[in-house]
C-alpha cells in the first residue's frame, strides 16, 4: 500500500497536470504564511477602499504588455478570486526578473477603484515568492522540486538532473507580449 498523498500535494499534482484542481487552490494551504505577513487575499484587496496601500499574493495567471504599451497587466489568483494588477513600464524595467519569473507573486501597491467599480492594484513593488510553493510537498522534500516548466531540459540547471518523476512542474502563465 502506498501512503496517502496529503491534500496540498494532491492539489500541486493537479495543477501540474491540468492547471487547476477541484480539491483546492495552492494558496489556501499557503494562506497562514502570507496572513502572518499581513498579506491580503484577492477578495480582501477587491473589497479595499480606493487609495488603500495593500500587499496581496497569488498564482500568476496572465501577464500582458500590449504593443509598446506603457504598462504591464498581470492577473493573479488565489482561493478567493483574482486581482488585476497594473505595473507601469518604468517600474517593470526595474523589476523585470520577479515580474517575468514568478509563478507565485506578492505585489505591493495602491488599490484603484473606477466609478464603474473596476478594481486594479497599481503595483509599486513585485516579489517572486515561487519558493513558497515547495511547502505544498514538504513531506517528500528534498526529492521533489517545484520548478518552471521551461527550465526542465535546460543543461545549465544541475538541480534538473534528477529523474523527471521527482520534479513538480507548475504550468507557465499565459503571457502575451
Amino acid at each position: 500500500m502506498l501512503p496517502a498523498m496529503p491534500l496540498a500535494e494532491q492539489v500541486a499534482a493537479d495543477y501540474q497536470m491540468t492547471r487547476l484542481s477541484l480539491k483546492g487552490h495552492p494558496m489556501e494551504f499557503l494562506r497562514p504564511v502570507f496572513a502572518a505577513e499581513g498579506v491580503l487575499s484577492c477578495a480582501q484587496t477587491s473589497a479595499a477602499k480606493n487609495g488603500t496601500k495593500v500587499r496581496t499574493a497569488g498564482v500568476v495567471l496572465v501577464r500582458q504588455r500590449p504593443g509598446k504599451g506603457n504598462a504591464v497587466f498581470i492577473t493573479i489568483e488565489d482561493e478567493t478570486g483574482i486581482t488585476n494588477i497594473l505595473l507601469w513600464a518604468r517600474l517593470f524595467e526595474m523589476q523585470r526578473r520577479p515580474v517575468m519569473a514568478s509563478r507565485l507573486m506578492l505585489v505591493e501597491g495602491e488599490v484603484q477603484r473606477s466609478k464603474e467599480g473596476v478594481v486594479h492594484l497599481m503595483a509599486s513593488r513585485v516579489h517572486d515568492r515561487t519558493a513558497e510553493l515547495s511547502r505544498l510537498s514538504d513531506t517528500h522534500k528534498p526529492q521533489i522540486t517545484l520548478s518552471r516548466a521551461d527550465e526542465f531540459l535546460h543543461p545549465q540547471h544541475p538541480r534538473m538532473s534528477s529523474h523527471p518523476r521527482n520534479v513538480r512542474i507548475l504550468p507557465k502563465s499565459r503571457d502575451f507580449h
